[in-house]
């Protein structure tokens, strides 16, 4: 628990001896010519209500406690995870440091557990409460994701070998290895129910795996002229399980049929797709790209329905449960809320002086958590 505050640039508030700072910190952080952020004003904007600043490099991986909504995981590019609480920016506790990047923190479904991935292809398990570690995970090369069981204490991660890697928890058994793909494993998770893995990959394939035995239930890929025909980027799968929608380098969105047959293709980007979801409150899609489109599409139409704009790349999205209001963060530093019936934007929250890389969003969604290229994590309530 290294609170390492005396040379953290980003909180200069000598008797405040925790990750987190009050606004005013944030909001008057200049350089020493007297400007401050990338384009030199010296007032920021900052709608945050409360701020993560110990992270002494870019923010990459950002997740909520499943029940306790004020229990906070971080992890970045200076090789460590945290966590702290939403409601003050105190640390709870510092996670064992990489040897390089955490990019993916993730609270179990039950929220007893909490992993750090790393690009050292280690990671780290720990119960949440009293942060003892029970489990260091290792078999993959580099980590690009991980994700829980939505039932039980099992993990899966994706690495840059091709390869997706199971565990089971608190004892850390390996369970199995998904080898399938032929270039890194860029996105995947359980399914709702946690009977089938879907994952996608550079090589611009989607499978969809047995957790128990490791086969291969159904595969897409570039040899099928409906499907992408550049790398997989991002993927979500609908409530019932039946639908996976996916985002590629190729500027589509496609949406496929678990029984192997690709519904639709979604096109309204000129660049790479980085951001899907599926609504589950209508039948909606939203897809974000690097050309700062977030389009809504009828799913049962595929027609596209609206276009909203963020000034540049949208990196991330996350539809508010049950519910027409969707999130998005950018590149271009702001969170955006959206109602996706009439297309109109409800929020907008400014504070960041880099591009945003990762989000998370309370239960009742009015609370959002962000994770910067500026280093910082930044909380927004409406």
């Amino acid at each position: 628990m290294d609170d390492d505050d005396d040379d953290n640039d980003m909180d200069d508030d000598d008797d405040d001896n925790n990750g987190g700072g009050d606004d005013d910190d944030h909001e008057m952080l200049e350089d020493a010519d007297g400007s401050a952020g990338p384009q030199g004003e010296v007032l920021l904007e900052d709608d945050s209500v409360q701020g993560f600043f110990a992270h002494k490099e870019p923010v990459f991986s950002v997740d909520l406690h499943p029940q306790q909504q004020t229990l906070v995981a971080s992890g970045g590019g200076d090789d460590l995870a945290y966590l702290w609480r939403l409601d003050t920016g105190d640390i709870v506790g510092q996670l064992e440091k990489h040897d390089d990047s955490v990019v993916s923190v993730k609270f179990s479904n039950d929220g007893s557990l909490v992993a750090s991935g790393g690009m050292d292809g280690k990671i780290n398990v720990y119960r949440t409460d009293g942060l003892q570690k029970c489990a260091t995970l290792e078999g993959p090369d580099e980590i690009q994701w991980i994700n829980w069981h939505p039932k039980g204490n099992v993990l899966l991660a994706g690495a840059q070998d091709a390869s997706l890697w199971m565990w089971s928890l608190p004892t850390g058994d390996f369970m199995n290895v998904f080898n399938g793909h032929g270039a890194p494993v860029t996105c995947g998770r359980f399914t709702n129910s946690g009977k089938h893995i879907v994952s996608g990959s550079e090589d611009g394939s989607l499978i969809i795996w047995d957790p128990k035995t490791a086969a291969i239930v159904r595969q897409f890929s570039s040899t099928d002229e409906r499907f992408h025909q550049e790398g997989v980027t991002c993927l979500d799968v609908s409530r019932d399980d039946q639908v996976v929608l996916t985002g590629s380098l190729d500027a589509t969105a496609k949406l496929v049929h678990v029984n192997g047959t690709v519904l639709g293709s979604l096109e309204n980007a000129t660049e790479s797709v980085e951001a899907v979801g599926l609504c589950d409150a209508l039948p909606l899609a939203a897809t974000g790209s690097v050309d700062g489109s977030l389009s809504i599409w009828d799913i049962n139409t595929m027609r596209l329905r609206t276009t909203l704009n963020h000034d540049e790349s949208v990196t991330r999205l996350l539809w508010h449960d049950k519910s027409p209001l969707l999130t998005s963060v950018s590149i271009d530093c702001t969170v955006r809320t959206w109602d996706s019936r009439t297309g109109e934007c409800v929020h907008v929250w400014k504070g960041h002086q880099e591009g945003i890389m990762d989000f998370a969003l309370s239960r009742d969604g009015k609370t959002v958590v962000t994770a910067s290229d500026d280093g910082c994590c930044l909380v927004f309530s409406q």
